[in-house]
């Protein structure tokens, strides 16, 4: 398979890149600065430089065309504002959603967050990121042009992951090391059988493959 990944030098896509190409896939990370792309060469992954806050939806699908699955694993980050909540969990999630439609790529995950909801109320950085997040799941759910699922994680931790998780429509909140989420993603990329899907995941004592196929056709 050939995956694009947006947010290329992200702590959850660079383990997900490196599984990918570890099991013989072709993956492509959208990085914003070109410093990056060592890091991605390094996880296996052909590094594209594209800015996801200013790209058109026709530039973004030119690096699209092609690909077998998308994943939209990108972030404002932490320490940003509430306005890049906006322009990149939000707008970049809308844009990439539509330039996978327009490049015809069928296959779409994802990576929300637990809590993510666009009636979710307060000004607080984390209610706009909250709020950001709802809105690109709503818009991308509702684009009948693609096979999406949306993957919405717990508390992320650097632990080493367990490869054992708890993958429901509702888990409640939990922890779930990044390196869980990524092989979560690796295996929802693979299972299209999933789509339409919006999952919660946390720890738990299913393996991940066993998890996915739990929900697969759900």
């Amino acid at each position: 398979m050939r995956i694009v990944i947006a947010g290329g030098h992200g702590q959850i896509a660079l383990r997900l890149e490196r599984l990918l190409a570890g099991r013989g896939d072709e993956v492509a990370g959208i990085i914003r600065k070109a410093e990056q792309a060592d890091d991605l060469r390094q996880a296996g992954a052909e590094p594209v430089v594209l800015d996801l806050e200013s790209a058109s939806v026709d530039e973004v699908a030119e690096r699209l065309r092609g690909a077998d699955a998308a994943v939209f694993a990108a972030g404002a980050g932490p320490g940003s504002g509430a306005a890049r909540k906006d322009t990149v969990d939000k707008a970049a999630a809308v844009l990439f959603a539509d330039a996978a439609v327009r490049a015809g790529v069928r296959r779409f995950v994802i990576v929300s967050s637990m809590g993510a909801d666009p009636e979710h109320r307060g000004d607080g950085i984390f209610d706009v990121y909250l709020r950001a997040k709802g809105e690109a799941d709503a818009y991308v759910r509702g684009l009948d042009a693609l096979d999406w699922t949306v993957l919405r994680p717990g508390q992320l931790t650097d632990d080493a992951g367990t490869g054992l998780v708890r993958l429901e429509a509702h888990t409640g909140r939990g922890p779930i090391p990044r390196d869980d989420v990524a092989a979560v993603l690796a295996e929802l990329v693979d299972t299209p059988a999933t789509a339409g899907l919006t999952l919660e995941l946390i720890s738990g004592s299913a393996p991940v493959s066993v998890a996915v196929k739990s929900v697969a056709g759900n």
